[in-house]
């Protein structure tokens, strides 16, 4: 029986079920096993702790808990770090953990210490799982783990999912979907990339492989794709790059299932809300406990490839979308902007990708572009 249920893991790949299994219920707001060798910890997500949750957790607990945020959070609470740390929580208090991981205008109350490749794992766990990156974890013992009814995982399997999910990626469904101004257009839909989530390129015209193909890397924005907000110029380069391609020798877009910088709609959200009383795009970020980008782009590197491009000719104005392409072995003949409308809500926005993050965004050519628009 041992045998087969070997085999069986082997068959359907538990070390990616594991990962999966994990990360819906740290969505659901529920406890995990990370496990290493014999260092085993319970992991929490800080939004769902509350007092009831609290109690529960503090007899198992006995004083070894610790609070892990990444270092985007750690600065804003008046830290220096360049890397995650912990904080020492000799009691699970509800209201100092959210002021330490949650609110705005918090600062530290304790020295930090460093954080063990176990922590970190758990850490990664909580980004896969796309909700806010802070973890209170405590060490629990492998008979209270195995009589627990938590779901556990290994650190190596969550640290190489991103890497497995790469490799399995894996062409599910295409057909043909007629858009306005691109009417010779496929839909080719993948399965794996980033999580649970599907992928999706779109083939515009008959683009010729032998050839660079225009190629753009678009990440899901659902306020400025599908209801045209005026805080991004997102869905002005989604629309306005498939009718160049449609106009031109074809393209590929690929649809990249990335919302808000991969930090996901719901972070998003909150980074908006601090947006709107007057926070940068990329400190509201910092302030929830997110760098500048937390996008990875070598699965749409492969879905490239799978597609049977070798050469690109890459339409961006970001400086990690041409670096991760020419990392992953493709042929970055040409690179091409991509201008969307300038607005008044969008303006320090743009300003912000171009200072910050390096976004080669001509503010000139985006003023001719209204000019000619207008």
């Amino acid at each position: 029986m041992s045998d087969m249920r070997t085999r069986l893991d082997v068959l359907f790949g538990s070390e990616i079920a594991a990962v999966e299994r994990a990360m819906s219920e740290f969505r659901a707001g529920r406890p995990v096993i990370v496990a290493e060798r014999d260092d085993l910890i319970l992991a929490l997500g800080v939004e769902a702790l509350d007092d009831e949750i609290a109690a529960r957790l503090e007899p198992l607990a006995g004083g070894r808990a610790r609070l892990l945020l990444p270092a985007a959070r750690l600065r804003r609470l008046g830290l220096e770090r360049t890397a995650p740390g912990a904080f020492a929580l000799p009691s699970i208090d509800v209201d100092r953990i959210a002021g330490l991981a949650l609110k705005i205008d918090s600062r530290y109350d304790a020295p930090v210490s460093s954080v063990t490749p176990l922590d970190e794992a758990a850490l990664e766990l909580a980004a896969l799982s796309l909700v806010l990156p802070g973890i209170v974890a405590m060490p629990v013992d492998a008979a209270i783990a195995a009589t627990a009814n938590l779901v556990r995982v290994d650190a190596a399997d969550v640290r190489a999912f991103r890497r497995r999910n790469v490799t399995d990626l894996k062409i599910v469904s295409r057909a043909p979907v007629p858009l306005e101004g691109a009417p010779e257009t496929e839909f080719v839909v993948f399965r794996g990339g980033e999580g649970m989530r599907d992928q999706v390129a779109i083939l515009v015209g008959r683009p010729d492989l032998s050839r660079p193909v225009d190629v753009r890397l678009h990440s899901a924005c659902l306020t400025g794709d599908l209801f045209g907000s005026l805080k991004c110029d997102c869905g002005d380069q989604l629309r306005d790059t498939v009718r160049l391609m449609a106009q031109n020798q074809g393209g590929i877009l690929l649809y990249l299932d990335q919302e808000g910088r991969g930090n996901g709609i719901s972070n998003k959200m909150k980074a908006y809300a601090l947006q709107s009383q007057g926070w940068d795009t990329y400190d509201a970020d910092e302030v929830l406990g997110f760098g500048l980008d937390q996008r990875r782009f070598d699965f749409a590197a492969r879905m490239l490839t799978l597609l049977g491009v070798k050469a690109v000719r890459l339409m961006t104005n970001n400086p990690l979308k041409l670096a991760a392409m020419r990392e992953a072995g493709l042929d970055v003949a040409a690179e091409a902007r991509v201008l969307g409308r300038p607005t008044s809500e969008n303006i320090s926005y743009l300003a912000s990708k171009r200072d910050r993050a390096g976004h080669m965004i001509d503010f000139d050519a985006l003023a001719a572009r209204n000019r000619i628009n207008d």
